[in-house]
């Protein structure tokens, strides 16, 4: 699949900014003919990033999660910069867990140089990322792979995950909701969530700032429950309010 043109990625950073764009208003921003954004408009909506309205789009928010490689395109170089904050807090020589997601993958790229790491995972693709790593010492987890994205979940890898009490974890969510709540699509995938943030000392959520403008059913856990919030941007003033008054630490990579 074609990655996203620059102009396509900066329609959807105007999208998450605003809720909403505009054809017209997009057309005299970019300098193009408005049939020209109704094109990029038409290939952003026909892989789920956005949904088309009378004259524009709005950010997507239904029920079902992207395909793995549309997320991977989303917010690259935020991820990517995420990713390497996120690993500049973990130390040598300590156990982690490290959870689904395209942002928690950055997280392994950045940490293949550290030293006496003991990592357990229920992500197929941290595995192959890490394992000619030889710091590094990968356990994987028991389970039911979802051929969508590579993740083990079910209730043999969270029986797994509770065999273990580890220095950190890392997690990723698909949405944030702006009263703390930790949200995502699969059921299977939030009980393998909990039972890590339940059995690590020090939790880090990495989440670049488009998951505040998403929403997924399924909840996972309260953001009073993490100990690190690595992002792109300020939080809503709400969210703020709720991780200072739960001493949640808020590192912004920007």
């Amino acid at each position: 699949m074609s990655l996203l043109k620059t102009r396509q990625n900066e329609i959807l950073a105007i999208a998450r900014e605003r809720g909403e764009v505009l054809v017209d208003e997009l057309a005299t921003h970019f300098k193009v003919s408005p049939q020209t954004i109704r094109k990029d408009l038409n290939f952003l909506c026909d892989r789920q990033l956005l949904v088309r309205t009378h004259g524009g789009a709005v950010i997507s928010s239904g029920i079902e999660n992207l395909g793995y490689e549309e997320r991977r395109l989303l917010a690259r170089e935020e991820k990517k910069a995420i990713g390497r904050w996120a690993a500049s807090l973990i130390p040598d020589n300590c156990s982690l867990f490290i959870n689904l997601g395209t942002t928690t993958e950055e997280v392994a790229k950045s940490l293949r140089d550290h030293h006496g790491l003991l990592v357990i995972t229920n992500n197929i693709n941290v595995v192959n990322i890490l394992r000619q790593s030889l710091g590094i010492e990968l356990i994987v987890a028991s389970g039911l792979v979802r051929r969508s994205d590579g993740g083990i979940v079910g209730v043999a890898a969270v029986d797994f995950i509770n065999q273990f009490k580890v220095d950190y974890a890392v997690i990723g969510v698909s949405a944030i909701d702006e009263d703390g709540s930790l949200l995502d699509y699969d059921f299977r995938e939030v009980k393998v969530a909990q039972a890590i943030i339940k059995n690590a000392r020090h939790v880090i959520l990495v989440a670049d700032s488009m998951k505040l403008t998403r929403s997924a059913p399924v909840r996972i856990a309260h953001i009073s429950q993490i100990n690190t919030l690595v992002t792109d941007s300020d939080l809503p003033e709400p969210l703020q309010k709720i991780c200072l008054e739960n001493e949640v630490h808020v590192e912004i990579t920007s």
